[in-house]
């Protein structure tokens, strides 16, 4: 058993396990955020689209989870008394929100996608990782691409992915409930502290939990139908759904567990209790790698396809208009129809993820 006492850092076993967690999400953040642009710079045209919707907030999350493990060596070692109260705690709790959003939000995909009607003309309408948040729009020419890019006024959001908003934000508000009650807590008064905080993470896990049984119903409601498509393309998407399943029901029960069973969630908190540092340090990397950053490198595995540039279309079109003399916007127009609708037939038969 080791003692950690109130003027001295963290044992070397878990010093290193902070680090590595915060080597392996800094890593994570920065290949979301470098696909972020690389899909940014070959869609501007869609504007927030929902795969860069999923690189933001997995990059977001995972940006959070570095800022905590160092915040949390350095606050351990020089000794930060508002750390172990409510900063602590919002610095925490705030990346594991993100990464429940993120999740949540594919869940509300796969609802869509098991709850369409099954004929031709809703196979043809299946979600796009690449098409216009969160629904399909058509995009104007007119518009300035960099305004419809940085601009949410363009994003057409569904109604169950409303749901997952909302959802977000009734999270959010009652962690800053909680890190209030946490805060008032620290002075002489009725509330415990630690007890608000332990409400927290029980009832959060609680949702992990659930949100990968849900992940794990729908992927194979979503299997089943894909498995009945013979095609390549509907086959290697098909496996992408069962994996997805599997790594988040599996990940999500592990964290879920370490989250009820024991305090690791609350180790910022620790106030020179004895801990074991070798026991400690395997559940860290059960609950945050194997909780979180597996399941946020995956998705950005899954989704790692770059969407098809429409330069190449562009150039055919001008080169159409250079050797087409006089009245030839009736015959530029049909080709204009058929490289959008090849873009279109591509993205109908993209990823469900």
């Amino acid at each position: 058993m080791l003692e950690l006492r109130e003027e001295s850092c963290y044992p070397m076993s878990l010093m290193g396990v902070n680090v590595g967690l915060a080597s392996v999400d800094a890593v994570i953040a920065l290949l979301a955020f470098a696909q972020l642009m690389r899909i940014h710079s070959r869609n501007t045209h869609n504007g927030w689209t929902r795969q860069k919707v999923f690189h933001l907030m997995i990059g977001s999350s995972n940006l959070g989870y570095f800022l905590y493990f160092v915040l949390t060596i350095v606050a351990t070692c020089e000794g930060w008394i508002f750390w172990s109260h409510s900063c602590g705690f919002v610095v925490m709790a705030f990346p594991k929100i993100l990464f429940l959003a993120a999740f949540l939000l594919l869940l509300s995909f796969w609802v869509d996608l098991c709850h369409q009607s099954n004929n031709e003309e809703d196979e043809d309408d299946v979600y796009s990782p690449r098409e216009a948040l969160l629904e399909k729009s058509k995009p104007n020419a007119s518009a300035d691409s960099r305004r419809r890019c940085c601009s949410f006024r363009a994003v057409k959001v569904g109604s169950r992915q409303k749901v997952v908003v909302l959802v977000t934000l009734l999270v959010f508000l009652f962690m800053l409930v909680a890190a209030v009650l946490i805060w008032i807590g620290r002075g002489r008064n009725p509330i415990d502290s630690s007890v608000v905080a332990r409400v927290y993470v029980d009832l959060f896990a609680v949702a992990v939990l659930l949100l990968g049984v849900a992940l794990a119903c729908y992927g194979l409601v979503l299997f089943l139908k894909m498995s009945k498509v013979r095609s390549e393309r509907a086959s290697s998407e098909m496996w992408k759904v069962a994996g997805l399943a599997v790594v988040s029901v599996l990940c999500f029960t592990s964290s879920a567990a370490v989250a009820i069973f024991t305090d690791i969630p609350l180790l910022f908190n620790w106030h020179g209790q004895k801990i074991n540092g070798v026991c400690t340090s395997l559940l860290m990397v059960l609950y945050y790698f194997i909780g979180s950053s597996v399941p946020s490198a995956f998705v950005l595995w899954v989704m790692r396809e770059l969407p098809p540039p429409l330069i190449t279309f562009r150039q055919q079109e001008s080169r159409t208009i250079a050797f087409i003399s006089g009245d030839s916007s009736v015959t530029v127009q049909p080709l204009r129809w058929t490289a959008a609708a090849s873009v279109q037939n591509q993205a109908s038969r993209a990823s469900p993820i």
